[in-house]
């Protein structure tokens, strides 16, 4: 196999001293990724950047957004990017034995941005953050990470600096696209997308949660099962009840009790020795033992 193509060479203006935006969208819904963006061009474009009328994404209808998005994507003195986190990921990083919380993910998100630009050549000296917990704490992160680059977190900076008001663009845009487009994986029957704007507190996305939950698989991959808002449906979940070691061995630690084997209930397979033994629960590791699974080779 041939090696991957080498990214394109950056512009010429990324050469000299480079400003950046960061900003998030869909960090509180329930539903769908959340999408962090980042927006730079030359620290000599900024007055001119502050004329293309961005804004808060959240101050804006969708209409402008979108018209806005389209506009940033065709001038060649601005570059932009993005990082989708997808639902499954946030969930999985945040109940895992050592977890990862929403503000480290967050911050995560906006270093693997930063270094990308860097990787790509871009002579990033300012960035401008909307912060995530405490802006100082924050800053100093940053700083330690990246020393040759002067770090502003602000609150509401998405509303105070215009290259980050037009990463706020970039983000929301992406992520709206990202559910309008979304593709249901589950093939459950009266499965749909009218989910309202996917925040706990909207009644539709309530009602859709509640009309989509599982009593066995739990909610569509779209949704973020580790929210707090997800364990208000549990209650109608399966219980799972998992087997303790003590309970499947005996004092020496063999198995107290013989494993059943496929054929006690109807089925029939061609077995080699090597494999009845494996059957057998013979020299197999303790969680096929605990478990009581078998080989079955033809099904």
């Amino acid at each position: 196999m041939g090696s991957e193509a080498p990214p394109p060479p950056p512009p010429k203006w990324a050469s000299t001293p480079c400003i950046m935006g960061i900003d998030e969208a869909g960090r509180g819904p329930v539903l769908g990724p959340m999408v962090y963006g980042c927006l730079y061009c030359a620290r000599s474009y900024q007055k001119t950047l502050s004329t293309l009328s961005f804004a808060d994404s959240k101050t804006l209808k969708e209409e402008k957004r979108e018209e806005l998005f389209e506009s940033l994507k065709t001038d060649e003195s601005i570059g932009w990017d993005v990082d989708v986190i997808d639902p499954r990921e946030l969930s999985a990083k945040m109940l895992k034995k050592n977890k990862i919380n929403l503000n480290e993910i967050s911050h995560n998100s906006a270093i693997g941005l930063i270094q990308k630009a860097l990787n790509l050549g871009v002579l990033l000296t300012e960035v401008y953050l909307d912060t995530v917990g405490d802006p100082e704490k924050y800053r100093v992160k940053l700083s330690e990470r990246f020393p040759n680059i002067k770090f502003v977190v602000a609150k509401k900076a998405d509303s105070l600096y215009p290259v980050v008001s037009g990463a706020s663009i970039v983000a929301k845009v992406t992520r709206d696209r990202a559910l309008r487009n979304w593709v249901l994986e589950e093939t459950a029957e009266g499965l749909h997308k009218n989910f309202g704007s996917g925040y706990p507190g909207d009644p539709q996305t309530k009602s859709w949660l509640e009309d989509h939950k599982h009593s066995i698989f739990g909610f569509p991959s779209l949704v973020r099962f580790s929210w707090g808002t997800c364990t208000a449906y549990s209650k109608d979940l399966v219980e799972v009840l998992w087997e303790s070691d003590a309970n499947d061995e005996d004092g020496n630690g063999r198995s107290s009790k013989r494993q059943k084997k496929l054929t006690s209930v109807g089925f029939t397979t061609l077995k080699t020795k090597s494999e009845d033994i494996e059957s057998s629960g013979k020299g197999r590791c303790k969680f096929f033992q605990a478990r009581k699974l078998e080989l079955l080779p033809h099904f």
